[in-house]
């Protein structure tokens, strides 16, 4: 099965590409023009296995805000489009990752209904050229249109970066799981409803 989609979405404030391939290596060509949110992006590819190349352009000389939520928003549009029916989906994922004193959780569910519970408590505001307060935008973003349940929580935390990229690699592990073919439900939609 060919898990791939394009999605080019532009506005009066950012345009965004994504062209992904749920089944890759974890490839990556990322450009957002906010390099530590790029560096999250690369957990995704690397960590997920997914193969991703976004390019962005945005109103940067405002703020990031725009650019990070509307890559969020794509992205989750590619997933979705990527996963199709979501017959023989595992459907649910979780992972537990650690970075040093950081240690976050992600669990997400292909459940067709978006949802976003997000607790990190940031101990930055910035990181780098990245407010934190994004990344529950790009989070939030992602959930909406990828059509997923997702709740996030850093559980231990001292350094920032950590906290986001434990997040980030989480929430990557936690797809990979979610997107994995279950080969005992090859061609069944995982779901009582029948449709997800």
């Amino acid at each position: 099965m060919n898990r791939t989609a394009t999605v080019q979405r532009d506005t009066k404030e950012t345009q965004i590409r994504v062209q992904l391939d749920l089944d890759g290596s974890g490839a990556a060509r990322l450009a957002t023009g906010i390099g530590f949110f790029d560096h999250m992006l690369d957990q995704i590819a690397r960590h997920g296995l997914i193969d991703l190349e976004i390019e962005a352009r945005g109103d940067l000389h405002i703020d990031g805000h725009h650019t990070v939520e509307d890559v969020g928003i794509t992205l989750g549009m590619a997933v979705a489009q990527a996963v199709g029916d979501k017959r023989g989906l595992t459907r649910y994922g979780h992972a537990f990752v650690p970075l040093d004193e950081a240690l976050s959780r992600v669990v997400v569910d292909f459940s067709g209904r978006p949802g976003l519970h997000m607790d990190v408590p940031f101990k930055a505001g910035m990181i780098g050229g990245f407010d934190t307060q994004l990344a529950y935008e790009f989070f939030q973003g992602f959930a909406n249109h990828a059509l997923v349940t997702l709740h996030i929580d850093n559980l231990k935390g001292e350094n920032a970066h950590h906290q986001c990229e434990t997040v980030f690699k989480a929430f990557a592990r936690a797809l990979r799981m979610a997107l994995a073919p279950d080969p005992r439900s090859a061609g069944v939609i995982p779901s009582t409803k029948g449709s997800l």
